[in-house]
């Protein structure tokens, strides 16, 4: 699920290697492709986080609902994916983005994926190669075999909230999680009953993924009786939550699921509960 820039690096030559840049702002939704267009990792396709990792919003499925998965399927088919490859991405915040390609590659039923370890920060870093120019054009085969169990909708979360044997763990940095502030969405709070597990818990200072062996102890000692399985997890609008997700799959603790609306779809409706503090 993790690869190393020197394992990148080694491989940008391979046609079997799909690599995207998958670098976003919130606050500016342009970056991105601007960023890219101003130099990526050799080889690198752009994925739009608001156009290719995004569906249709309708006003009450959050900020980023998943896209249709043919349409997802179509994107990465556009790119060259086909059978054997493998795809990596990478970002330059600590993986959020390219953890979100990464969960969505797998819900599509593509197993052979993976998050660029320390992103854009550590390649640059070393030096290794960047360029300007996108990559040749290609066509690939993708078929969809989605894995529907991956994920909850927001009425499976609310049917959970009196269900001890479920928790939901908000991605989201602690004061957003508290109410104290909502710079996003026109609600502040969070779900009751959530846990706050800020993503960046699950990183290291260089934005590195912490090892397997730290993220288990961290995460078997948050889930106490409850199983992997077991747990939901949510944040703002379904990015964040995926390093998460990442984390808890990395350390072996398999099987949880994501409420991919997150806290922009629970706010979508005024009829939902709403929890403010620790």
């Amino acid at each position: 699920m993790l690869v190393s820039t020197a394992e990148l690096s080694d491989h940008l030559d391979d046609p079997n290697w799909i690599i995207f840049d998958c670098r976003h702002d919130l606050m500016d939704p342009a970056k991105g492709r601007e960023v890219y267009e101003g130099g990526h990792i050799a080889g690198a396709h752009f994925a739009g986080v608001d156009q290719d990792l995004s569906g249709i919003k309708t006003g009450q499925n959050g900020r980023h609902p998943l896209p249709d998965p043919a349409a997802f399927a179509q994107f990465l088919q556009s790119k060259g994916l086909r059978p054997g490859c493998r795809v990596i991405g990478y970002d330059d915040v600590g993986g959020q983005y390219a953890a979100r390609l990464w969960w969505m590659c797998r819900w599509i039923g593509w197993k052979d994926v993976a998050v660029l370890d320390g992103g854009w920060p550590k390649w640059t870093e070393e030096r290794r190669p960047v360029l300007q120019d996108g990559p040749a054009s290609s066509t690939g085969e993708v078929t969809v075999n989605l894995q529907p169990h991956m994920m909850v909708t927001a009425a499976e979360v609310e049917a959970s909230l009196d269900d001890p044997s479920q928790q939901i763990f908000d991605a989201r940095a602690p004061e957003r999680f508290r109410g104290d502030v909502e710079p996003l969405d026109p609600i502040a709070g969070h779900i009751p009953g959530a846990r706050n597990w800020f993503f960046k818990s699950n990183l290291n200072a260089d934005l590195t993924i912490k090892s397997p062996s730290e993220l288990r102890e961290a995460w078997a000692a948050e889930l106490g009786s409850i199983e992997p399985a077991q747990a939901l997890h949510q944040c703002g609008s379904g990015i964040t939550a995926c390093v998460n997700l990442l984390a808890m799959e990395t350390a072996g603790l398999t099987g949880s699921r994501l409420f991919a609306g997150s806290w922009s779809e629970w706010v979508g409706r005024s009829d939902r509960p709403v929890a403010r503090g620790d």
